[in-house]
């Protein structure tokens, strides 16, 4: 069929289409955002649905609901993602499905992109469904397709977990042929409404299934045993791929297992691997989930040799792993003498210059943020904000982001706030894409409970930080398909909100003066800054500063701080102008002014 070099996540997308696909679902978070943006580049060329839901609960159970049907259906998110989806994937653990349902949730060990570091094979436990853990693009694929057939024969969900190195990897991926599932249809029966007794019995079902699974996992082809000396390593996904590179430096040939179903634990297979060493070195990313397996089951049939690990204190547990970290902890605990450098390795690179994150020249949300910091002089407001790019407006000089915490909390922890010091103001901030994720409950809750919460709602009409994908109010879907825009506007007014202004953040006077009227407002406040995100147009206007008209103050420099702005002898604003026209509404002289785009 053909090979193509293909990114870690679009092999778990291709891997979904050979698996029968019948839908696909997702809310994007890096790093799993590329499966969903793949399948719905292809979705032309085959026959399965696909959407942006509007949040990853949604999500689950939009796919929950085809799998019902019989259908194959996916569905993507990243860790943090689970969190707000797991209370569809708890009940359908119970509940099951009649087709496949593969749940796949990408983990940011690092982290890169997240708030958190969880680990999503501790969940599959605490649900007690089965999870593949791959440590490359193709292990992607073809676990993915095996997660497929597992979910259908046993009709319970899957986890695949692939972390961002597996994800955002690269790798030459043989394709192999598609294999259609038509889906039979809805059956109606008493299993699928989820009554106390049903539970009970569903819950007896899920251990005996555990079981099966343990044995038909060390009997399987996911933890191949590789045999060697007395040394014993076991690794979990991309940690198998590192420990390979250290041991062959080190020049080892220590007995290996890889454990690609870290639940339920191939115990069988384990039992014989601890057979073959007298210590074992316990490989994974993030919580120990195979070392205190291997732990427990240590003294259940009585080894007696250490087991080096997180517990033991050789291997950290927070952070990715690497090659040369393991390579240092197998060379010190061995007492090995240093490895020869490889060849190259001592060409150091240069140190890469330091380069904070910052909101992008011209982006409108610079512009809202200083708009309300202005306005709002003098009144000891609190701002608490939200998951998106605007929440880089908390670094300085704008420092308008006092808290966040995770999707859609900034409108709701305000509200927590606001109840403890009522006299004092406070803005929360929220772009577009989280107002309808998760945003809109939290307005409700304003106006039914009457806290006067200041709603900033930052709406550049896209899903700037994951990669542009539409959400309902752009009037387009996953695979471009024209719909009706759900205006955000209409929806605040529809959850009662009285005072809303729209206005854009770019009219710098306008906007202050609108954030003082919310200031003396007594109600629940909507203020609707709407620009487009700079990543979604062309520019076609840039500013330049008259330097004989600069007085070398440097406010444009100080307040702003704008990317597109750099110090000579008087400031200076470079190519990277967006020509959003921002500093030239705050420059004292009038020495910023409009030029055209050459």
């Amino acid at each position: 069929m053909g090979k193509k070099l293909l990114m870690g996540n679009e092999a778990i997308a291709r891997g979904a289409v050979e698996a029968g696909l019948n839908l696909a679902t997702a809310y994007p978070g890096t790093p799993s955002s590329e499966i969903i943006g793949t399948l719905a580049e292809w979705s032309g060329d085959f026959d399965y649905y696909v959407e942006w839901s509007v949040n990853e609960k949604v999500a689950m159970e939009v796919a929950g609901g085809a799998a019902y049907a019989g259908g194959r259906a996916l569905v993507a998110m990243k860790q943090v993602g689970l969190n707000v989806a797991s209370d569809p994937l708890m009940s359908l653990a119970y509940i099951g499905v009649q087709g496949a349902l593969v749940v796949v949730v990408a983990d940011d060990p690092g982290p890169h992109s997240s708030q958190t570091e969880q680990d999503t094979r501790v969940f599959a436990k605490f649900a007690k469904l089965p999870v593949f853990d791959p440590s490359s693009p193709e292990e992607a694929l073809a676990m993915t397709k095996a997660a497929f057939e597992l979910s259908h024969r046993y009709q319970l969900p899957v986890l695949l977990r692939p972390t961002t190195r597996v994800c955002h990897a690269t790798s030459g991926i043989e394709f192999g042929p598609r294999i259609p599932n038509v889906p039979e249809g809805f059956v109606k029966d008493p299993k699928w409404v989820i009554f106390p007794r049903l539970s009970y019995q569903q819950h007896q079902l899920l251990e005996e299934t555990r079981l099966r699974l343990e044995r038909e996992f060390s009997d399987g082809p996911w933890n191949p045993l590789t045999p060697g000396d007395r040394i014993g390593i076991v690794a979990g996904g991309v940690s198998y791929l590192y420990a390979r590179e250290a041991v062959a430096r080190l020049g080892l040939n220590p007995t290996m297992l890889k454990v690609g179903t870290p639940h339920p634990l191939p115990t069988a297979k384990l039992e014989q691997f601890l057979s073959r060493v007298d210590r074992v070195f316990v490989l994974e990313e993030l919580d120990p989930v195979l070392e205190e397996g291997i732990i427990a089951l240590a003294g259940q049939v009585g080894f007696k040799g250490p087991i080096y690990g997180k517990r033991s204190g050789h291997f950290p547990w927070a952070g990715e792993y690497s090659a040369d970290r393991i390579q240092s902890v197998l060379a010190r605990t061995l007492e090995l003498a240093p490895a020869a450098p490889e060849p190259g390795a001592q060409d150091v690179p240069p140190e890469l210059p330091v380069r904070p994150p910052v909101l992008c020249a011209g982006c409108p949300h610079r512009a809202s943020f200083y708009a309300v910091k202005r306005g709002s002089r003098g009144s000891n407001a609190i701002y608490t904000g939200d998951i998106g790019c605007y929440t880089l407006g908390n670094a300085p000089p704008l420092s308008m982001v006092d808290t966040c915490l995770c999707m859609g909390a900034g409108l709701t922890v305000g509200q927590g706030l606001l109840r403890m010091e009522p006299g004092r103001p406070v803005f929360a901030f929220i772009g577009d894409s989280t107002f309808f994720h998760t945003g809109i409950p939290g307005i409700l809750n304003a106006v039914y409970n009457q806290h006067p919460i200041k709603l900033v709602l930052l709406d550049n009409s896209t899903t700037a930080m994951t990669g542009h994908q539409p959400h309902p109010g752009m009037g387009r879907t996953a695979c471009g398909g024209a719909v009706p825009q759900v205006d955000p506007v209409a929806v605040l007014r529809a959850c009662g909100v009285e005072w809303l202004e729209v206005l854009d953040p770019l009219d710098l006077p306008a906007t202050e003066a609108a954030v003082r009227r919310a200031l003396e407002y007594p109600g629940v406040v909507a203020l609707v800054l709407k620009s487009p995100c700079v990543a979604t147009f062309k520019a076609t206007r840039r500013y330049r500063i008259d330097s004989a008209a600069c007085s070398n103050c440097g406010r444009c420099l100080r307040e702003l701080g704008c990317p597109a702005f750099y110090r000579e002898e008087k400031p200076q604003i470079g190519p990277s102008c967006y020509g959003c026209g921002l500093c030239s509404q705050i420059c004292p002289k009038g020495a910023i002014g409009e030029v055209g785009r050459s």
